[in-house]
């Protein structure tokens, strides 16, 4: 063991220590794998969609600006799900990931917000979309400075804390998919409140439900319903995007207690589980004996008996 260690002490000595060494390129920059960069692309695509969606929202044009949100937030669920597929995770694509969620999910929105109707506040309209924007930040730093906790239970995989950022930015934009449909234009008092009550639950500690260790797997005789489900879907989405979104967005908050709950039941079936293992095993019961009574049998000869 120590030849061995004074040989790769040896070998470290040894590399070269110049940057222009052709052997030292070689081996700081290594070729890296297509599939790794795959996921990055689609989080850059997600990037140039928020940042088209504020360019957009400056032109007035609020219909295609909330187009490319929902398409970033489309892209944020796929790019995930690529890298696991194709094994294409890093640490690299984690942060530009979470970059790019603060972008598209927190300084998009409420700068689409505010151009569409928060400026009619000056200040205070501008510090919603503010709080709003910097909600997102936070929500997305307290999720990567949790996800390894070691002290969170099981089941709390399949929850996040708080509202997290896509399914934020689609809610707090509620407003706007409803006088896309002819509803009257709330007050912009009442749409500041609405953005921060969303701000607020994206930072609260809310168990919300997020399926991610749902089995994935589709029984083979419902390949074909599901494909022609998710067409149905998207031609909806298509047709009828407004339409879609308000009712996806009122049915997301109304699901939100549901979540509350079914977190909060199996956290008291575990700590029923847990003080059940801790409790002491109960003491065995006394057994009776009845006292043996003489009988006139017992009273007779042994040679009779």
């Amino acid at each position: 063991m120590a030849e061995q260690g004074d040989a790769c002490y040896i070998e470290r000595a040894m590399m070269p220590t110049d940057p222009s060494s052709p052997e030292y390129r070689r081996r700081r920059f290594r070729p890296i794998p297509v599939r790794m960069l795959v996921p990055n692309m689609i989080t850059l695509l997600a990037i140039c969609a928020g940042l088209t969606a504020i360019r957009l929202s400056t032109e007035g044009r609020m219909e295609l600006a909330v187009a490319a949100i929902v398409f970033a937030a489309v892209l944020d669920g796929i790019d995930g799900r690529v890298a696991r597929m194709i094994k294409g995770q890093s640490k690299f694509g984690a942060e530009l990931d979470s970059l790019a969620d603060f972008v598209n999910f927190g300084v998009a929105p409420g700068l689409i917000l505010y151009f569409w109707q928060l400026h009619e506040l000056n200040n205070g309209g501008w510090i919603a979309a503010m709080v709003f924007a910097i909600s997102g930040g936070l929500r997305l730093a307290r999720f990567n400075a949790s996800i390894d906790d070691p002290n969170k239970p099981a089941f709390a995989a399949n929850y996040f804390t708080g509202v997290p950022a896509p399914a934020g930015a689609i809610t707090v934009l509620l407003p706007i998919y409803l006088a896309f449909l002819g509803v009257p234009m709330p007050p912009a008092t009442l749409t500041a409140f609405y953005t921060l009550l969303i701000a607020f639950l994206m930072v609260s500690r809310l168990p919300v439900f997020s399926g991610k260790t749902v089995k994935m797997r589709v029984p083979p005789e419902m390949v074909l319903p599901v494909f022609v489900s998710v067409v149905f879907f998207v031609a909806l989405l298509i047709g009828y995007p407004w339409h879609i979104l308000s009712a996806g967005t009122a049915a997301y908050l109304i699901s939100l207690p549901w979540g509350w709950k079914s977190y909060r039941d199996q956290e008291r079936s575990l700590a029923a589980q847990e003080l059940a293992a801790r409790a002491p095993p109960p003491a065995a019961a006394p057994t009776y004996t009845a006292p043996v009574t003489k009988t006139e049998e017992d009273d007779r000869p042994a040679h009779l008996h």
